[in-house]
């Protein structure tokens, strides 16, 4: 697990960081932050979609997938939940701080590092993908922390156990989370990932979290076809 709690403790120093930082920045270049992430967010959810598209063995799984999640998430409101109590106990400052959150909880695990890395750790003993990863969330929670405020910090114990389930599924079994697996829930995250960038950049508000759920339609597939081999 040593590769995780780098890429956990990257994202507390960058988050620390970047707060100590966030009261000095001026409105016009929080402004710009706030573009330039959303810009990036756009670039990395695209990339992580068309990357992996070609690899689906169900080309319309992630269209159901989100219709389903889509209105599962709604139904419960779980952006409208998560953001309202989220701003609730930030400071008046970090009014935004609910939207910065999701985003960049989404960016820290929704990818081909972040959730490949622990597999790879698990069973092969090598790090390499964790500590890259480990550097570039350094630099993002900087930029989020300095754009949002100390909460950001708050996504490190999510990534913590978002990475550590993954390390322990595949100490378990090995099998357990395949390639086609995982270029599906690539696919949707990349999706999250692009809506929110789209919400940062105030062009549409595509509520992300409540799409959150079809990251599960995939997995209860994957499930469904294992039982019925047996």
């Amino acid at each position: 697990m040593i590769g995780t709690i780098t890429n956990t403790v990257c994202i507390i120093a960058g988050s620390i960081i970047g707060s100590l930082l966030h009261r000095g920045i001026k409105d016009k270049y929080k402004t710009v932050l706030y573009d330039g992430l959303g810009l990036a967010s756009l670039a990395i959810g695209l990339n992580a979609t068309i990357t992996n598209f070609p690899k689906s063995q169900y080309p319309v799984l992630f269209i159901v997938s989100l219709a389903v999640g889509g209105l599962f998430g709604t139904h419960f409101d779980i952006d409208g939940r998560f953001k309202r109590a989220v701003n609730k106990y930030s400071q008046k400052d970090d009014k935004n701080l609910g939207e910065g959150l999701s985003l960049a909880i989404l960016l820290y695990c929704i990818g081909p590092l972040s959730m490949l890395g622990p597999i790879i750790s698990a069973l092969k003993g090598d790090n390499t993908f964790l500590f890259t990863n480990s550097t570039l969330d350094l630099v993002s929670s900087t930029v989020f922390a300095s754009t949002y405020g100390f909460g950001m910090i708050l996504a490190a114990p999510v990534l913590f156990c978002w990475q550590g389930m993954f390390y322990l599924i595949a100490m378990i079994s090995s099998q357990a989370i395949s390639e086609a697996l995982m270029a599906e829930l690539l696919i949707i995250g990349g999706l999250l990932i692009t809506g929110s960038g789209l919400s940062l950049l105030h062009l549409k508000d595509c509520k992300t979290l409540n799409l959150l759920p079809a990251l599960l339609v995939p997995i209860i597939w994957f499930l469904i076809k294992l039982v019925l081999k047996f």
